[in-house]
């Protein structure tokens, strides 16, 4: 019964150390790099990722942060779409060395850009242009993505009449500036949103379906039952009555629904 049961230890911990050596050579073959550009006069200051084992053009998708500006949680969904094949650039919209240390600095930053739609826009446009120069990407498959207030920054890309794949606003507020012109969407256009979202109230979740409708994109909404803002973020705590937790069932049905996303407008 001992040596059985060494036998099996044994083979355990050889299958422990060869799963960590696979994890191991995965992490080494993802190239990372912190990436100075610019948009006008502004030092900006992105994140690329991809894998560097692979020499051929591949899609690519432009991640843009949340409140809180650029940071690991933006870095990370960075790096898991170049684990999954995708030449990945998380976006700076608000500008080299500005990090809000706390949610009234965010949403005083964040406000300047809400705003000024059209500054917004030259911000992730000058986002996209960078990564549009990194040379193993397709230029026909490119997608943005935001999480918070990087899904209201994918949507005013999508208006601005991008020519890109898709966009996808992951709890992102959905409203726009008055007077926006309709039309112009090409992007197909995918939202992921907490039913019980408080920053999108029923009244703005039908007003941005009415732009869509206007707009004749080609759209989907998902809204998860249960879950609020920040739903994709651990940060945000598990108390729905803050206003914004982390729900992990929506959270993981989130992910399937992007590479679900992603596999329909890259193939």
């Amino acid at each position: 019964m001992k040596m059985k049961s060494f036998g099996f230890l044994a083979a355990a911990l050889v299958f422990l150390t060869a799963s960590l050596d696979a994890s191991s050579a995965d992490a080494a073959n993802i190239y990372s790099k912190t990436v100075q550009y610019r948009q006008g006069d502004a030092a900006l200051e992105g994140y690329v990722v991809y894998d560097r084992t692979k020499t051929t053009k591949r899609p690519a998708v432009l991640i843009v942060h949340d409140l809180m500006g650029p940071g690991e949680f933006v870095y990370e969904k960075a790096r898991q779409m170049a684990r999954l094949g995708y030449v990945a650039f998380a976006a700076d919209i608000y500008g080299k060395g500005i990090r809000p240390k706390n949610m009234d600095e965010a949403a005083a930053e964040a406000g300047k850009y809400k705003a000024d739609r059209a500054l917004l826009r030259l911000r992730v446009k000058a986002a996209l242009d960078y990564l549009r120069g990194i040379k193993y990407v397709d230029q026909s498959r490119i997608a943005a993505i935001g999480y918070c207030f990087g899904g209201t920054t994918a949507l005013e890309l999508a208006r601005s009449g991008e020519d890109i794949a898709g966009v996808v606003s992951i709890h992102g507020g959905l409203d726009t500036s008055a007077g926006d012109e309709g039309g112009k969407i090409t992007a197909r256009v995918l939202v992921l949103q907490g039913a019980d979202d408080p920053v999108t109230p029923p009244d703005v979740v039908e007003a941005f379906q009415d732009e869509m409708r206007r707009s004749e994109a080609d759209w989907q909404m998902v809204t998860y039952g249960g879950a609020v803002h920040a739903f994709t973020n651990p940060r945000a705590g598990g108390d729905n009555s803050n206003g914004a937790a982390y729900n992990a069932k929506a959270d993981r049905r989130s992910q399937t629904a992007l590479r679900d996303f992603f596999d329909e407008i890259f193939k």
